[in-house]
């Protein structure tokens, strides 16, 4: 039976625990910046949540395949409820020095990221009961993604400003308790497996595994489509991890400018994705995916790099985000309409594990800059190479297929056959 109660269950899990993460995105460098003084060590802390995050949601998807998405998510939630509360609390009683602090958010960064994971593998089962289309889906998710982002972030600025960066910790532990009983409450169970049914004894962890990794090395636009993405996404980790907290420490805006600038760019791409979700099924993918990526890129760079004032930069923001909004949505769409069914979670989590792998390394980078560079200099680096990324779909012919939709009539379980191979021939 089709209900829409899953896939607003599932938005509300999104937005809420969005919401929160924000506020931990915003407050755990603002909190070692501030302490410390050093870029360095702002972005060793995000080295040391980012590694172990990409590698156990690259290898959680089998498990998400075995035990369900839904189980995934809300354990992970439940967990990630006390790694972040401790923050604050070992905060208040005097006990959170860096290396306490480097081992809480390796643990926090270690359960998201199969919780992440399993996130992203339930959307196929969320669209199928609820009964709309993938784009449309999709387009809402991604909306719902930028709509948690803004008040996170508006929230988040205000709140480190008026309480401190640990205290405000506590709102990103309760986000995860509240995402963790919503999707208990109305996320799809798991379908059972062939091997459920028949008794046969099921494939061992390394050949599931070796499936999921088969399938997308195969695949040429899903190949294309993560290393480009792994190399933005560093570029990003750089910028919202030391590059923009120093612009605003360097130019007196403090956590207020970041919050107020992270929250405008969101607020936009809320609209980009509300307009992708209405149009996307209708609009040239591979064309609106160029120019969104080539307007997110070094325009943000540029701005902050040459210090322009923060009223000529919200606009750039405005711009940037809308475009922005209509990303995720493409990205999502292709993904899910070129993975079969059975083998969703261990796909999109080595996919998305991919995409993040660069990422502990975004911190480092962005120190790097700012250490050797200068804030200035440093930023217009990374707009450069941002710029270089986004243009490599012109130069790359699997993306000018992102327009097609393939054939997912495919049989999977039959370990004779390459996967891959069959369905793209």
């Amino acid at each position: 039976m089709r209900s829409r109660t899953a896939l607003w269950g599932f938005l509300a899990s999104e937005a809420v625990s969005l919401t929160g993460t924000r506020v931990s995105m915003i407050a755990i460098p603002w909190l070692v910046l501030t302490t410390t003084g050093s870029a360095l060590q702002t972005g060793l802390v995000a080295f040391a949540e980012m590694a172990p995050y990409v590698l156990l949601k690259a290898l959680a998807g089998p498990v998400t395949d075995r035990v369900g998405a839904r189980r995934v998510c809300v354990t992970a939630d439940l967990a990630s409820v006390l790694l972040v509360g401790a923050v604050p609390l070992l905060h208040l009683l005097g006990a959170l020095t860096l290396p306490v602090l480097l081992v809480l958010v390796a643990a926090a960064g270690a359960v998201r990221g199969p919780g992440d994971g399993a996130r992203y593998a339930l959307v196929p089962a969320v669209v199928e009961r609820s009964g709309v289309t993938l784009e449309k889906a999709t387009g809402l998710s991604g909306a719902i993604e930028r709509l948690g982002s803004t008040l996170g972030a508006a929230f988040a600025g205000v709140l480190v400003a008026a309480i401190g960066p640990a205290q405000a910790l506590v709102v990103d532990a309760a986000s995860f308790a509240v995402s963790a009983v919503l999707l208990a409450l109305t996320a799809p169970g798991p379908r059972r497996r062939q091997d459920d049914v028949d008794g046969s004894p099921r494939p061992a962890y390394r050949r599931d595994l070796r499936e999921g990794w088969d399938f997308l090395r195969h695949d040429p636009v899903l190949v294309a489509m993560t290393a480009m993405v792994s190399v933005t996404n560093l570029l990003d980790a750089a910028f919202v991890a030391v590059l923009l907290p120093v612009w605003a420490r360097e130019t007196g805006g403090g956590a207020g400018a970041v919050g107020l600038f992270l929250a405008t760019f969101s607020g936009a791409a809320v609209l980009g994705s509300v307009v992708a979700s209405s149009v996307g099924d209708r609009i040239p993918r591979y064309l609106t995916y160029v120019v969104a990526f080539s307007l997110v890129g070094l325009p943000r760079f540029l701005v902050l790099g040459l210090e322009v004032p923060l009223a000529w930069v919200l606009p750039v923001c405005v711009v940037m985000g809308f475009a922005c909004g209509f990303i995720n949505p493409i990205l999502a769409a292709v993904m899910y309409e070129r993975i079969p069914e059975p083998l969703v979670g261990r796909v999109t989590s080595l996919n998305s594990a991919l995409c993040w792998a660069l990422m502990p390394l975004g911190g480092l980078l962005g120190g790097v800059l700012v250490a050797t560079a200068g804030m200035q200099a440093g930023m217009l680096v990374a707009g450069l190479l941002y710029t270089v990324a986004a243009l490599s779909p012109v130069l790359v012919p699997a993306w000018r297929t992102i327009d097609d939709r393939p054939d997912l009539s495919v049989e999977v379980g039959e370990p004779e056959r390459d996967l891959a191979g069959s369905r793209l021939g």
